[in-house]
C-alpha cells in the first residue's frame, strides 16, 4: 500500500540526512514500492534534492512469521490498527542482515499525523555494528527529532557476529507515568511518561541502505 505523496513526507533523521549529503546515498532498491495489506510507510526528505525519497526504494514484505524491509531510505512502518494508550507492552525481534553498514533501527510508540506534517512519536533504536542504542522523539511542534538519550553504548546490545549479522529484542514498558526501554530483557532506560510520546500508534524504524527481518509486534495492554 501506497499511503505519500511527495509533498507528504518530511525529513525523519537530520543527522542521517546530512550523512546522506555528504557521500552516503540512498541506494537503489529492485523490487519495492508494494507493501503488506494494511502497513503504510513512511520515507524521509532527501536533503540533496528537496525530495521524498522513492518508495520504490524500499522493498517491504512478509516473510515467514515477521516482514522484511530491504531499503535505499530510511522511514517508519506502521498499521492504524496498532495504536494503544495508558498501560502497556510493546517487544519485537529484529535481525539485521547487514551490520557492516553503520546504520540503527528499532521501533517506535505514541504515533501520531504519521502521514502529514505533524506528525510525532518516540523511538528506540540499536545500532549492532558498535553496539549502541538510542532514545529520540519526533514532536509535532519541531523541525528534527531531538534526542532523549543520545547515542550510549551498552552491553545489552548484541553486536554483529563473525558472519555479519545480529539479532536484538527491543521492548517498551508503559506503566504508572513511567516507560522502560529494554534491549533482550536488559533495561538501558527508564523516562517520564509525560516527556515522552507514549499513547498513539506503534511500528518499526529502520534507518537507511539496511535489510532487516522484522518480527511480529507484540502489543500488550497491562
Amino acid at each position: 500500500m501506497r499511503l505519500l505523496t511527495a509533498t507528504a513526507v518530511f525529513l525523519l533523521f537530520a543527522p542521517l540526512a546530512t550523512l546522506t549529503a555528504q557521500g552516503d546515498p540512498d541506494r537503489a532498491v529492485a523490487g519495492g514500492g508494494n507493501f503488506p495489506a494494511g502497513w503504510h510507510v513512511r520515507t524521509e526528505t532527501n536533503r540533496q534534492t528537496g525530495q521524498p525519497a522513492p518508495l520504490e526504494n524500499v522493498k517491504f514484505t512478509n516473510m515467514g512469521d515477521g516482514l522484511h524491509t530491504t531499503v535505499g531510505p530510511a522511514g517508519i512502518y506502521w498499521r492504524d490498527r496498532d495504536t494503544i494508550s495508558a498501560n502497556y507492552h510493546v517487544v519485537a525481534k529484529l535481525s539485521q542482515k547487514n551490520p557492516t553498514h553503520p546504520e540503527a533501527f528499532g521501533i517506535f510508540i505514541g504515533g501520531k499525523s504519521l502521514a502529514d506534517s505533524g506528525q510525532s512519536y518516540t523511538y528506540f533504536l540499536v545500532r549492532p555494528i558498535d553496539g549502541m542504542y538510542s532514545v529520540r522523539r519526533r514532536p509535532s511542534y519541531a523541525g528534527r527529532p531531538v534526542a532523549v538519550v543520545e547515542w550510549t553504548a551498552s552491553d545489552a546490545v548484541t553486536k554483529a557476529d563473525s558472519s555479519g549479522k545480529a539479532t536484538n529484542e527491543l521492548s517498551i514498558q508503559a506503566q504508572g507515568g513511567k516507560v522502560k526501554f529494554m534491549v533482550n530483557g536488559k533495561e538501558v532506560y527508564t523516562g517520564d511518561a509525560a516527556n515522552l510520546d507514549v499513547n498513539g500508534v506503534v511500528g518499526y524504524r529502520v534507518n537507511h541502505n539496511l535489510d532487516v527481518h522484522l518480527g511480529p509486534l507484540g502489543i500488550h495492554k497491562l
